[in-house]
């Protein structure tokens, strides 16, 4: 029996032994692991961020196909309430929970960790192919751990991200793999893992398409008269057809015999024509459809979304969505290859593996969605990394190799080679692990936070729906178990405009356009029409949306007859993007523009120097006289109001007016020793009137939870 050390001691470009390699893969994968228990540690002793026993995930998304998984154990779901019952994830999660003995909450922590660590299999594969194991192990080591992988697939990040970078990671080998044997046998492993990688990926088609592609290019450059790269190509293709996916397998399944039997005579001719057949198919089902979509959503941002009805349009969410905008170079090479020098010297390692392995350009579609990220948002440079990954492990590998050089006694050249592979490789994981260590991501509610969640689900029926942004919309759903408007999936400038109008306008007319909503969502799914607010306005017989939104602010206005009840979720933490969150109703709907942005202003951070208090940004109020600095600016405040809890935690203020004709008015939350100062029209919003000052008319609304953190208000009409 040989050890990895031994074989690359003896060996410079030669397969290690099956044991040596099932030895590297394990230790990669166990690293992996380790890695990732980093942050367990990190956060063991903070019992605010347990649930049941179990510290809680740390993505909002993950809660999504947490509900997914329930209400599959629970066997059933409400009409349209958005469940992921039967997705993939949830699907996966729902069988490991019926075998696994452990609680779904543990299960749903580690998952990521056991999943999107099995990123170093297909690497290593890779890496065998080509005969250089020690540069695999490398990139193993590397591609696991990497800023933006392990951002996306550490301990308790409960998303498809566990596996979204697994599986196409495997089908580049599975290409490649068929392309170095030339073997029939292999070519069922092409539409698997495609297959899989579609359902398990909604958004994979372009992906997929693009690896395609690639095959095409290497087939025109490199292989015109090889007939088993068009084998090859007609089992991609018959892969990412839109066709369910037990015909795509059948038919794999079919070729996969046919071929066995076709005459040589003959050979060409069928291949071609099985070709073009599966390029009619995939042009019939669907095309390029998927990609034109995702290239204009994430590529050519428009400040507006447009809604057919009526003309009317919307704000685009991707703008406020922090994946979907433009990096610094720096962040993106760290995010790659953690580190601005590896990553450059991966670009490098790549350029050298792929003019030695030419099968190795087919890693270009993963690296180039990778760089998508320069100007489509950091989401996509996980793509690059495995890819990247084998690039800085091939030019260690070789580096290490060109020392035969300098030295020339054969042990002190294996004991050089064995040192540098060593601090080469310390020196590529350091900043990596530093991240890890540094990437404190806390869980996305605390205790008491769900506590609170917990208290609503047992006073709420599961056809209650709950108002609030849609970053709190999983989360709600799994806890309190039931429905929302918006939520991480549901959350397009139409969706997003009446809870952002909502939240941010008089109670008056946020009780109206909450009940008018809830009422229109769920006719809209019996009806089918497209748009809630086109339909308000020909039921409400208003002259243009402007009349229709105006209308919500009169007692005139009749709500739709109540078919269920409505909560307000109102957080602390939605105080940090409120100006994010008022956006998407501060607009004007027939073009797109936005209107005159509210003044709100948010600090934790003040000095108060007797008659003067300063709080931060250039911004100082005099005391003695309510003379509010902004700059260069002066004016006087209409307001100041003190707010903060008594003993039994209700709101006790303090208000004094100022000038009722200026615009700004300015709160202190005492309880939370932080100021709000903010204009007239932002002071009388809902989320200010009800979560901050507790100014509500009783007969519209009443307060059913009462926490620091969160508060929960139910309506009454």
């Amino acid at each position: 029996m040989t050890s990895p050390l031994t074989d690359f001691l003896k060996t410079d470009d030669k397969h290690f032994s099956y044991t040596s390699f099932f030895l590297l893969l394990i230790i990669a994968y166990a690293f992996s692991i380790a890695i990732r228990m980093i942050w367990v540690y990190q956060f063991a002793d903070m019992s605010e961020f347990y649930w049941n026993g179990q510290l809680m995930i740390n993505t909002n998304d993950g809660y999504a196909y947490a509900e997914g998984a329930r209400d599959m154990l629970a066997g059933f779901h409400q009409d349209n309430d958005l469940s992921y019952y039967g997705t993939a994830l949830s699907t996966i999660t729902y069988l490991l929970a019926k075998i696994v003995p452990v609680s779904f909450e543990t299960l749903i922590l580690y998952m990521p960790a056991v999943f999107g660590s099995l990123l170093v299999i297909p690497v290593l594969l890779i890496a065998r192919l080509l005969k250089q194991d020690i540069a695999g192990f490398i990139a193993a080591l590397l591609a696991g751990i990497t800023w933006s992988y392990y951002n996306r697939t550490m301990t308790g990040y409960y998303d498809t991200d566990m596996l979204t970078i697994v599986l196409p990671t495997f089908i580049l080998w599975a290409l490649l793999l068929n392309i170095q044997k030339q073997r029939n046998r292999y070519l069922l492993l092409i539409p698997i893992f495609i297959t899989l990688y579609s359902w398990w990926y909604g958004q994979s088609y372009s992906l997929n398409l693009a690896m395609g592609g690639m095959v095409l290019l290497y087939t025109l450059l490199f292989a015109r008269s090889n007939l088993f790269h068009y084998k090859m190509l007609i089992f991609i293709l018959l892969a990412i057809g839109f066709i369910p996916w037990y015909f795509k397998l059948g038919l794999s399944l079919l070729l996969f015999g046919l071929f066995h039997f076709v005459p040589k005579t003959n050979e060409k001719s069928i291949i071609l024509a099985l070709l073009a057949a599966a390029l009619a198919l995939v042009a019939i089902t669907g095309g390029l459809t998927p990609v034109f979509s995702q290239i204009n959503g994430y590529i050519f941002r428009e400040a507006i979304a447009a809604e057919p009805n009526l003309n009317l349009h919307f704000y685009n969410v991707t703008q406020t969505v922090r994946e979907a905008g433009q990096i610094p170079f720096e962040t993106f090479a760290n995010r790659i290859s953690g580190h601005t020098i590896t990553f450059i010297l991966s670009i490098i390692g790549y350029i050298m593996l792929a003019l030695r392995y030419r099968i190795m350009w087919l890693g270009l579609p993963m690296i180039g969605l990778g760089f998508i990220a320069l100007s489509g948002g950091l989401r996509f440079t996980v793509y690059a990394v495995p890819v990247m990954a084998l690039g800085i492990g091939y030019l260690v590998v070789w580096m290490a190799q060109q020392l035969e050089r300098f030295i020339f006694i054969d042990k002190t050249l294996l004991v050089a080679r064995i040192l540098f592979i060593i601090l080469a490789l310390s020196a590529v994981l350091y900043p990596n692990i530093t991240h890890v260590i540094g990437y404190k991501v806390p869980t996305v509610f605390n205790k008491t936070e769900v506590q609170i969640l917990d208290n609503l689900g047992k006073m709420a029926q599961r056809e209650d729906y709950v108002i609030t942004w849609w970053d709190y919309g999983y989360p709600i759903r799994y806890y309190s178990d039931v429905k929302t408007l918006v939520d991480g999936g549901k959350h397009t400038g139409k969706d997003n405009f009446p809870v952002s109008f909502a939240l941010t306008y008089p109670p008056l007319s946020a009780a109206n356009m909450s009940r008018f909503s809830v009422e229109y969502t769920e006719k809209s799914y019996k009806e089918g029409f497209h748009s809630i607010l086109a339909k308000g306005i020909q039921d409400y017989n208003a002259t243009s949306i402007e009349s229709f939104l105006t209308s919500l602010g009169s007692d005139l206005f009749k709500a739709p007859e109540p078919t269920r009840d409505i909560y307000f979720y109102l957080p602390l933490r939605m105080l940090e993007i409120f100006p994010t969150v008022g956006v998407f109703s501060n607009i004007d709907l027939h073009t797109g523009e936005a209107h005159n942005r509210p003044f709100f202003y948010h600090t934790a951070y003040f000095e108060d120097k007797g008659n003067m208090l300063f709080l931060g940004n250039g911004i100082a109020l005099d005391k003695n006289t309510g003379v509010l600095k902004v700059g260069n600016q002066q004016t006087k405040l209409a307001q100041f109001v003190s707010v903060q809890f008594d003993a039994q935690g209700n709101v006790q203020k303090n208000s004094q007016t100022i000038d009722p004709q200026a615009e700004l008015s300015l709160i202190y939350m005492k309880s939370y020793n932080q100021f709000l100062l903010l204009d007239q029209r932002l002071m009388n919003s809902l989320y200010i009137r009800l979560f901050i000052l507790e100014d509500y008319d009783p007969a519209l609304f009443e307060k059913v939870i009462n926490s620091p953190y969160a508060k929960v208000f139910k309506l009454k009409r």
